[in-house]
């Protein structure tokens, strides 16, 4: 088969494809699956952003090697992995081993909304799909190895064969099954225990009250209603402060120490992130008449409780579409 020929076959119709605007056209498509594929590897909204252009610059510097050996999805994967090991190698040290991760941000689920859908995938596609963007994923991923944190998300996420992940690395194929088995255990020691049992949370009846339940409690500051809402190893952190708080009782102790036991005039807007409800709070400002952005929870369910809370700081609020400010009070309900 001729090169014009091969790259026909894959998508590229001609040269001109390879040059702009038919290059932007070609790439820009799947902008956003690679995103999601940084934000897998980095765990930073902003850090995927950054490799993302980064990615297509070097895909439009190394155009003309590209001989349509594979499709152009494939090609810039390769190209974003790469980027991201780059980024990797020169970041800051690996997570503390309490588990936090202090770089971690929220994915809005409106952005996600945007991915292509596959109707190939079937249902073990669409659940692999939302399981590997939880936030409880990206942490225990966060505690991987660069290398092998790629094997796992190539090989279990994005579905390559061992053989293309082997000559993206430069390893051998018995050197990637080896790594994907190290990192799938280094995956379990981190991911709660009660993960899989997850229903989901917007789409279940139970988990919508749960979370209404959480919301009316939390902008009263209510604590005691709040504790019985929460599991006995509830865990909370606050990316990028350091601290993970663990158990109820050192949960309870923190939101008192915090403060939050004696905060008024709160409001709440539901939103949700990584496939997870969340909710804004936002708190007034007598000096702006308003209600100004103060905090985002984003919430793990399971068996009737809430199992952790991540909690984000107001600058996430215009990336998950929530209001710059409440200038009436909004209904309190998730």
């Amino acid at each position: 088969m001729s090169a014009t020929a091969r790259l026909e076959e894959i998508g590229v119709t001609g040269p001109g494809e390879l040059e702009e605007p038919g290059f932007s056209g070609l790439t820009e498509k799947h902008r956003r699956e690679l995103h999601v594929h940084c934000y897998r590897m980095l765990g930073s909204f902003q850090d995927a952003e950054d490799t993302v252009q980064e990615t297509f610059l070097r895909a439009w510097r190394r155009r003309e090697t590209f001989e349509g050996r594979s499709t152009v999805r494939a090609w810039l994967y390769r190209i974003a992995t790469n980027a991201c090991l780059d980024l990797l190698a020169k970041r800051r040290p690996q997570p503390a081993t309490g588990g936090e991760v202090l770089w971690l941000q929220p994915y809005p689920d409106r952005l996600l909304d945007e991915l292509p859908t596959d109707d190939t995938d079937g249902p073990e596609g669409v659940a692999v799909a939302r399981e590997t963007i939880e936030l409880a994923y990206l942490v225990a991923v966060q505690h991987l190895a660069p290398r092998p944190r790629a094997v796992l998300i190539l090989r279990d996420v994005v579905g390559w064969p061992a053989k293309d992940v082997a000559e993206l690395l430069g390893d051998s194929v018995n050197s990637v099954n080896s790594a994907l088995q190290r990192a799938r255990a280094g995956l379990r020691e981190h991911l709660p225990a009660e993960r899989q049992d997850w229903a989901g949370g917007a789409d279940d009846a139970q988990a919508r009250e749960l979370v209404r339940r959480y919301t009316d409690a939390s902008v009263v500051a209510d604590i005691d209603r709040l504790a019985a809402l929460v599991s006995d190893d509830i865990r909370t952190s606050m990316p990028p402060t350091p601290g993970l708080y663990v158990g109820r009782t050192a949960v309870v102790d923190y939101w008192v120490k915090s403060g939050f036991a004696g905060m008024t005039g709160l409001r709440s807007v539901p939103t949700s992130a990584n496939r997870q409800p969340a909710i804004g709070y936002y708190q007034w400002v007598e000096a702006e008449g308003a209600y100004l952005p103060l905090t985002i929870d984003v919430l793990r369910l399971a068996g009737g409780r809430v199992t952790e809370i991540t909690t984000f700081h107001d600058d996430q609020f215009p990336r998950l579409g929530l209001p710059e400010s409440l200038r009436k009070p909004p209904t309190n309900r998730a």
